[in-house]
């Protein structure tokens, strides 16, 4: 639903619902409307909450950090989310999709350097070792995962026979993969 709401292919799925109904879900999505700015806006800031399945209030913590930071605001709240345990864990292949790598991460399967985290904000820092337990090792689904994605990008590196990564450094922009393009200043102009 919010795929077609956005009009973009959030979840990253080759069967989504974007892509066989490029229109807006209800009755009146197929009408064609006039878009103000601020919904331009509006949408880049909901595509990117929903790529990392992050909430409105965590989402403006995120900008308020990144806006007090020394860089780019856009670019440093992409790379406080791409921190995140959820993301890394996707980004590496454990998981299909960002709500798999969530519910990993909340149930207890995910460990950072031997520790057993189950908070799906929890910030990597660059250095830290991820690896799952020895029960989500075996799951179908993480196996099946691992199969499929490719290899990650550049800032991690990942360990396909024993079931582990690392997150070796803080992501540069065109490091990230994004399912769809994502205008980072529009999210910023959106909470300035």
């Amino acid at each position: 639903r919010m795929c077609r709401r956005v009009g973009a292919p959030l979840c990253g799925r080759p069967n989504c619902p974007a892509n066989k109904r490029p229109y807006p879900p209800g009755m009146h999505g197929r009408g064609r409307k006039r878009i103000s700015e601020y919904q331009t806006r509006l949408v880049e800031k909901q595509k990117m909450r929903a790529m990392y399945a992050v909430g409105e209030r965590q989402m403006r913590t995120y900008y308020e950090k990144a806006h007090r930071s020394m860089g780019v605001t856009g670019e440093e709240m992409l790379r406080q989310l791409e921190s995140r345990i959820d993301a890394v864990i996707l980004r590496l292949g454990f998981a299909l999709t960002i709500h798999q790598a969530r519910q990993l991460v909340s149930h207890g399967h995910v460990l950072i350097d031997g520790r057993r985290i189950d908070v799906p904000s929890a910030q990597v820092k660059p250095g830290q070792e991820i690896s799952l337990s020895e029960k989500a090792r075996n799951f179908i689904l993480v196996r099946e995962a691992i199969q499929i994605t490719p290899e990650p990008p550049a800032y991690l590196y990942r360990n396909k026979d024993e079931i582990k990564g690392s997150f070796t450094r803080s992501p540069e922009r065109d490091e990230i993969p994004l399912p769809v393009t994502l205008e980072e200043r529009l999210v910023v102009e959106f909470y300035s």
